[in-house]
């Protein structure tokens, strides 16, 4: 018997009304709009380092180190790693217990209820959806480069506005081709981003096994370079936290190593996605937890092995801010490990743009199952079992924002999207455990309350450390969000009409 509190009753009408977890794993059940369970642990973790391990580990690392932290980037790497760690926790608990589409949007639902679940929901939209145009942009920035060293160079009309064109072809043809490997099915999916996962996570390990070679003690000292004082923005572009307490952003330091962490955080996003498979899984109560945990821990210790070695090998003051490791190779005399960074450099961004659409297609997946967006969109493919409908809509919706949008502060959209996830997943820990005592829960989140209250006051910490022009725009696509739901969600939503 199902228990609920007098606010979780779907029949009450408020948008803080729940779905229980006993309904949406029924959803799941229903032949038009289930999903193929496929997924292994393996490839799960294989998902969660495909997408972790992109342009974080071949350009952040270079520009913290020379403009915030100095050697001790590595230590700000670990900081960041501490941050997703405990939301990690806190994914893996939601995961195991409500296998079901959708990530955080899922978890919201069942816990604090219908309102909060269309936030988070239609803020991941906007966090996954703008992620993959950035990373197809900047995918395009090496390809045309690779294609200018081999003598090709596209008409400026089809170079993208980031290389001072028109339309980036190359961007919008990334997209589409990971579309159509998407629809084909999650197995297929899976199989070409092992193949990609396996090529990039090579050449990482031959540039820690290489470069160590070349590591100068010298170039560590000082390992925490002296602080020095910065005067921030000003108006809108100044940090949140300067505006509202006065603080005076420095680099360097002990404070610059926790300034780098709020700048490589954009090197860790991508491991929540892993949570969005959860419907296609074939054992989700114990994989989940595996996949989630297991991708974040293999790629923190890829991040402070490879920031450990770059900046032993150059001085943290020389380093590139554009291709640091490529660069690094290149001042000690080795052009062949730099070619094959710029190589594994552009393998990385694909398996990233895949995986953030595929993130983003099931987050709208199980919004439109739930009948807060149009309910044609959660149908599934006959043949492929996958939800072909959102996907195509929204991979070419993508791809022509990738066509036309050149890499710019927009991606700190991404950084404050993921961090209000991570805000509600955790406190949605807590909720849960108070409201629902009794579902069976296969990993334990520890520590709580305790910890999903750290991760809330980490996770707002790093995100008032972003601009408020970054805030602003938040809240314009928020207000955008009101509209629709109350407009067509909180109308149609099946959680209403079901009583």
């Amino acid at each position: 018997m199902e228990t609920r509190s007098t606010r979780d009753r779907p029949g009450s009408g408020g948008m803080l009304r729940t779905k229980s977890i006993e309904q949406s794993i029924r959803d799941t059940e229903e032949p038009e709009h289930a999903l193929r369970k496929s997924l292994s642990a393996l490839d799960l973790t294989v998902f969660g380092v495909g997408v972790i391990i992109g342009t974080g580990i071949f350009v952040l690392t270079g520009k913290v180190a020379k403009e915030t932290a100095g050697p001790a980037v590595a230590l700000s790497f670990v900081a960041a790693g501490v941050v997703c760690a405990l939301a990690a926790l806190c994914y893996a608990e939601f995961a195991s217990t409500v296998p079901v589409a959708g990530s955080a949007y899922t978890f919201a639902y069942a816990s604090i209820g219908e309102f909060p679940a269309w936030i988070i929901g239609w803020d991941l939209v906007l966090e996954l959806a703008l992620g993959c145009a950035v990373v197809a942009v900047g995918w395009s920035g090496y390809a045309q480069s690779l294609l200018a060293t081999a003598g090709v160079t596209l008409p400026d009309w089809l170079r993208g506005p980031s290389n001072g064109g028109g339309f980036d072809l190359l961007a919008a043809l990334l997209v589409l081709l990971v579309t159509a490997i998407l629809v084909a099915g999650v197995k297929l999916s899976s199989r070409v981003t092992t193949i990609i996962v396996g090529i990039k996570v090579t050449v990482v390990l031959l540039v820690i096994a290489v470069g160590a070679f070349f590591v100068k003690g010298e170039n560590y000292r000082p390992f925490v370079p002296p602080a020095e004082p910065t005067q921030g923005g000003r108006g809108i572009d100044q940090s949140a936290v300067q505006a509202l307490f006065g603080f005076t952003p420095s680099n360097f330091g002990v404070m610059g190593i926790f300034a780098g962490a709020a700048v490589v955080f954009f090197a860790f996003i991508g491991f929540d996605i892993v949570a969005t498979a959860a419907e296609e899984t074939r054992r989700p109560a114990r994989d989940l937890p595996r996949g989630i945990l297991g991708s974040l821990a293999i790629c923190t210790v890829l991040y402070v092995a490879v920031s450990v070695v770059v900046t032993g090998m150059q001085k943290y003051s020389d380093l590139s801010v554009s291709a640091p490791l490529a660069d690094a190779f290149k001042a000690v005399g080795r052009p062949f490990w730099a070619g094959l960074i710029s190589f594994g450099a552009i393998v990385g961004l694909t398996s990233v743009c895949m995986i953030m659409l595929l993130g983003q297609s099931r987050v709208f997946f199980a919004m439109s199952r739930d009948g807060l967006l149009p309910r044609g969109f959660s149908r599934v493919h006959p043949k492929f079992g996958t939800p072909y409908r959102s996907t195509v809509v929204l991979g070419v919706l993508v791809a022509v924002v990738a066509g036309f949008t050149s890499i710019s502060e927009l991606a700190e959209l991404v950084n404050i999207g993921t961090l209000f996830a991570f805000v509600v997943v955790a406190v949605g820990v807590v909720v849960l455990r108070r409201t629902r005592p009794d579902l069976p829960r296969n990993f334990r989140t520890p520590l709580v309350p305790w910890l999903p209250a750290a991760s809330v006051l980490a996770s707002l910490w790093l995100m008032l450390n972003l601009p408020l022009e970054t805030w602003l725009r938040f809240a314009v696509w928020m207000l955008l969000g009101f509209a629709v739901y109350f407009f067509f969600g909180r109308s149609h939503s099946r959680v209403s009409t079901r009583h």
